[in-house]
């Protein structure tokens, strides 16, 4: 809104309005602004929380050693979350860019479902939400989003192609905007894959049909990473750390992607437009960070789905938009692990069970829980085939060593512009 109003102003020589039309400062405005919000909002939240008794219930002592310290610890702290990325963004975000607009919805839609999700948790079952419900509903904003993305005008990329000049190899972006359904490819060299590929046996209707693989994909990437992000969120500061690293480098990959000098030299297509993510992803990093205030050992506060679902979510969709969904799983490789180290856990009991046996890859899943199970709290009927760690880490230092680890990935994310 105030985007709109400095612009305004500045048509009859406001000095400083021209201010608004630069990205930097409206990014940094986002940044400071939602980590005010969150850190200024989420006191008096905690405090309201804790007036009407919405907190944790006791934990599972054979699962977290340290659950019976967490007892009475507000949840549903992803509602701080939410209102700190949303202010800034309705403040110093473009409201009309389709992209600010996709990223709003996925917002509130997947804080909508967590809120619920919690809600039922307190009030009427410890379970929750069923999963199908929650897995409806992600599939739901896939289907959106991608949509969205095929039909909405706005929604266009410049092609970047390589041509010689004097001997020299450059890259250059075709004049006319399309609508494409192109991807990158991580660590290649001619690293663009069309969707449409897939379908080239549809003849006429390739189009068609790869824009519809194009929306499945997308539905994938939004529901395996929101799901990934929810499965993380079970130790003080590890989601909100672990996301928020996550989203200095999506901002780098969107920032990069917005300006054709940069898209040029990386070799990768400029997407107008997509400048609005590095906004919206400062808002979302600030917040995040002003969460760890609260968030962070021992927590204050917990996130709860509220927070855990919308987080997974916005970067998801993100990577769609720039088309770097390819680099979910390298990126986002701890969420992976996560959703991973449960699938995987469920097939070997289910193995073991068929032969009469209580059989486990790890200790615990998903991943985080098998490096604090204490000595002796296994049953002795129970095989691990991995059984690693021998002994039990503190739950702070698990939390470092996943950001650690999340860093390090993240920075081999950036770096795949110039790898290949």
């Amino acid at each position: 809104m105030l985007y709109y109003l400095f612009r305004f102003l500045e048509q009859y020589g406001i000095q400083g309005a021209h201010l608004w039309s630069y990205i930097s400062f409206r990014a940094i405005l986002a940044l400071i602004t939602s980590l005010v919000i969150s850190i200024w909002f989420g006191e008096y939240f905690i405090k309201w929380l804790r007036k009407r008794n919405v907190s944790e219930t006791q934990r599972d002592v054979s699962i977290d050693p340290y659950g019976q310290q967490k007892k009475g610890v507000p949840t549903m702290g992803g509602v701080i979350i939410l209102v700190a990325i949303l202010v800034p963004c309705l403040l110093f975000g473009r409201l009309r860019n389709i992209y600010m607009i996709i990223l709003l919805v996925t917002t509130v839609w997947l804080g909508a479902i967590g809120f619920i999700d919690d809600y039922i948790k307190m009030k009427i079952t410890k379970d929750g939400l069923r999963p199908v419900y929650k897995l409806a509903g992600q599939c739901l904003l896939g289907l959106f989003v991608g949509v969205t993305l095929w039909l909405s005008p706005d929604a266009v990329i410049h092609e970047n192609v390589s041509m010689k000049k004097q001997g020299t190899e450059i890259v250059v972006h075709k004049s006319k905007p399309v609508k494409s359904t192109i991807t990158t490819i991580p660590f290649v060299k001619d690293n663009n894959l069309d969707y449409k590929w897939f379908v080239s046996f549809c003849g006429e209707h390739k189009e068609a049909a790869g824009w519809a693989v194009f929306v499945l994909m997308t539905i994938i990437v939004v529901t395996a990473v929101s799901n990934g992000s929810n499965l993380n969120d079970g130790m003080d500061g590890m989601c909100s750390g672990n996301a928020a690293i996550i989203g200095v480098a999506l901002g780098i990959l969107a920032y990069v992607s917005s300006n054709m000098s940069f898209a040029s030299y990386f070799d990768i297509m400029y997407v107008p437009g997509s400048q609005e993510l590095v906004i919206f992803l400062c808002a979302f990093i600030g917040a995040l960070i002003g969460f760890l205030w609260y968030n962070a050992y021992p927590a204050q506060i917990f996130m709860g789905d509220t927070g855990s679902l919308a987080i997974g979510g916005i970067i998801a969709v993100t990577a769609i938009i720039i088309h770097k969904e390819l680099l979910i799983p390298v990126l986002c490789f701890i969420f992976f692990m996560e959703s991973v180290s449960v699938l995987l856990q469920v097939q070997v009991a289910k193995y073991g069970n068929k032969r009469g046996k209580k059989l486990r890859l790890f200790k615990r899943a998903p991943i985080h829980d098998t490096f604090r199970i204490l000595p002796g709290q296994l049953a002795p009927d129970v095989k691990v085939l991995l059984n690693w760690p021998r002994g039990c880490w503190l739950e702070s230092k698990i939390t470092t060593r996943f950001w650690i680890t999340t860093v390090l990935l993240a920075a081999l994310a950036i770096i795949t512009l110039k790898i290949r």
